[in-house]
């Protein structure tokens, strides 16, 4: 009977509401960040730009501040993770109305409203423990709650909030801007960044992986000639050890031959996730070897009385895979 998935069609159209409103449930902390901002006066920062300036038009001050207020609000700190959130979290894409601005431009932005987002958030967040969102520990900062308090003093805690909030996003920018220069700091290679792209580089990944096992196990493969003696199964009360003394044995026999043909271990993890899987199923083929030497032994061996030892009529068939972890589960050094 086959198997009932739920469908993951990817190509599909419409797979969100056609209006942003539905995108999110109204008791979304996000409709109350921009209903708070809808009560604030933003003259300053419209007065910061030119009219008839030349240039590209400025993103709107209303949605920089909600973006920024939302975001702090969620211990997002840095503007590259704003920027990468507004390509993939539905809340942010709410509050820009699907556009994107870059990580620079959030920068620029906060930089240049420093003073006026401060005293902003301050009232924001005062408009906001007057509705009550604060008071239930809705908005956490570095994950303390800001806590509901009718004192005088409120007030001046909060901006000291904020004024921690947008000095540690400075300081963010600052160290990833060092690292980054002007990239986002999470783009993938070229070669993964088309649908052909991709499909190659995978496809190419992939054989080189197979390519790389194969000769791990290849190399390993001369070890596992390991021929059972029954002398030294013997010698050592195998007659009494019966079946399973023999791939004792012979995994004592196969051990120096390791340490004689000893190669330095590989410095790739998936090297030497390959090397153990080897080295499994090497372990594997020597039991395979070892009971098939048993066999043999037991059909032309006599007893004290000069019987010969047929075995059973049913005989012992070996396990088709070998008895271990999977190699996702091998713990290697490194």
């Amino acid at each position: 009977m086959a198997l009932n998935f739920v469908g993951c069609d990817r190509g599909q159209l419409l797979l969100m509401p056609p209006s942003l409103t539905d995108w999110l449930p109204e008791n979304h902390l996000v409709w109350t960040i921009l209903g708070a901002v809808e009560q604030m006066d933003l003259e300053r920062f419209e007065a910061a730009y030119r009219l008839g300036a030349a240039g590209r038009a400025p993103y709107d001050p209303a949605m920089m501040v909600a973006l920024l207020m939302y975001a702090y609000a969620r211990g997002n700190r840095s503007s590259r993770g704003i920027e990468r959130s507004c390509w993939e979290d539905v809340a942010y894409k709410v509050i820009t109305g699907m556009r994107t601005p870059d990580h620079s431009t959030i920068a620029e932005f906060r930089r240049r409203h420093e003073t006026d987002i401060a005293e902003l958030f301050d009232d924001v967040l005062g408009l906001c423990r007057e509705a009550g969102l604060v008071s239930v520990g809705v908005i956490t900062i570095d994950g303390t709650k800001i806590k509901a308090d009718a004192s005088m003093d409120q007030n001046r805690s909060y901006r000291e909030i904020v004024t921690e909030i947008l000095r540690q996003a400075e300081e963010i920018d600052r160290r990833e801007d060092e690292l980054y220069g002007d990239s986002r700091g999470d783009e993938l290679p070229e070669q993964l960044r088309t649908p052909e792209g991709r499909r190659a580089a995978l496809e190419e990944a992939k054989r080189r992986l197979e390519e790389r096992k194969g000769r791990a196990i290849s190399e390993d493969s001369a070890v596992a000639q390991v021929q059972v003696d029954p002398e030294l199964v013997l010698g050592r009360g195998g007659r009494r050890g019966g079946r399973r003394e023999w791939p004792r044995v012979a995994r004592r026999e196969l051990e120096p031959r390791r340490e004689r043909q000893a190669r330095p271990v590989p410095r790739d993890r998936e090297d030497r996730l390959f090397q153990a899987l080897g080295r499994l199923e090497e372990n594997h083929r020597v039991d395979l070897a070892a009971n098939d030497a048993y066999e043999r032994w037991r059909m032309t061996e006599r007893d004290t009385l000069g019987r010969v030892l047929k075995g059973n009529s049913k005989p012992f068939v070996p396990p088709e895979l070998p008895k271990g972890r999977s190699t996702s589960q091998i713990r290697t050094p490194g």
